[in-house]
């Protein structure tokens, strides 16, 4: 059996009967987990094999965990700072910042990897234009060249700790007020305005990034359809012209902006059409059940092996990992990150 192009999710901290019925189906081809999935380090270590061991291939299984606001574990695994803090520490002193996002990169990546998680949706590489609070201080910076730089250096990291990089939101979420997890946020400007948005996906590409998550913005100068919905988007642009050649998935297709392209269904033909190779639809079992009835699509090999080389590699146990040289130096980073900066003095004492 293939992996099919649906990410859908659990309702508690193990896998109910209804649930397995779901995973077996041929269209589902990954489990996103969220905080409602986890009760500690052992509890989770054993439904991810669990999950892994549903069918095979084994399904992909996939968890926000950037850092900051979101992290959906945190008992027992390290609490990671922000994507804007590793930025503040880029502008203090850049080959710092690069070695700060590089480490808690791999920290992030190693602790999930200890539990058997394929893949963490990080990266944001959205530009802090400081107008998005869906994006706030998720994005590292408002320089492309400085997120572009952090970027890669988070996904050198997770690489080298058996985690493929997802970078999103594409082409770009922080010049957008409107949150798209409640509405379709529309960005005006012209295409040649969102240069700047998409170099650090240019610079990642140039790196061999994995995959990218596509944004439910609408652009309209560009396309009338949101990019996670448009083939002007995908297929022109990001595999096109960029000659990006790895994993798309949809953002959340459940989500306010989503709905603007029709009913579940409708939404997801129009983004398999545009060229996502995996469709994330959670926080909605009704959706997920009407896809598995009424969704027809024909397995496509090439995105299959998009999807598969999404999966984890290596890992050590929960022990050996804690037992590190490189667990103990990135702890000793992360604390040296959240530590409250030292107090300077002014000439005047103030």
């Amino acid at each position: 059996m293939s992996l099919g192009p649906l990410m859908i999710d659990l309702a508690g901290p193990q896998i109910e009967a209804e649930e397995r019925e779901l995973l077996t189906h041929p269209l589902v081809g990954g489990v996103i987990l969220f905080t409602r999935n986890f009760r500690d380090s052992a509890q989770l270590t054993t439904l991810v094999a669990a999950l892994h061991e549903a069918r095979s291939p084994p399904l992909l299984v996939a968890v926000d965990h950037e850092g900051g606001r979101v992290q959906r574990f945190r008992t027992q695994f390290s609490r990671l700072p922000s994507a804007r803090r590793i930025g503040h520490e880029f502008d203090r002193d850049a080959r710092a910042g690069v070695a700060l996002a590089r480490s808690m990169g791999w920290l992030m990546a190693a602790e999930l990897r200890a539990h058997g998680i394929d893949l963490s949706f990080a990266p944001c590489v959205d530009l802090d234009y400081g107008m998005s609070e869906a994006i706030g201080d998720r994005a590292f910076h408002a320089s492309a060249d400085a997120v572009a730089q952090l970027a890669v250096a988070s996904m050198h990291g997770m690489r080298s700790a058996g985690m493929a990089a997802t970078a999103k939101h594409f082409p770009g979420h922080g010049a957008v007020r409107a949150d798209s997890h409640l509405s379709l946020p529309i960005d005006r400007r012209a295409y040649a305005d969102l240069s700047e948005d998409m170099a650090p996906y240019r610079r990642l590409i140039d790196n061999a990034l994995p995959a990218v998550m596509a944004a439910h913005v609408q652009f309209p100068a560009v396309d009338a359809h949101p990019a996670s919905a448009s083939r002007r988007w995908l297929r022109g642009i990001l595999r096109g012209e960029m000659r990006f050649q790895g994993a798309i998935f949809t953002d959340d297709l459940s989500m306010g902006a989503a709905a603007a392209a029709g009913d579940i269904v409708t939404r997801a033909e129009r983004a398999l059409d545009a060229g996502n190779d995996m469709l994330v639809v959670c926080n909605d079992r009704a959706a997920v059940i009407t896809l598995l009835d009424r969704l027809h699509v024909a397995p496509e090999p090439a995105s299959q092996v998009r999807i598969v080389r999404m999966r984890g590699r290596g890992g050590s146990s929960w022990s050996d990992l804690t037992a590190s040289h490189e667990w103990r130096a990135a702890r000793e980073a992360l604390a040296r990150c959240a530590a409250p900066p030292a107090l300077t003095l002014d000439p005047n004492g103030s």
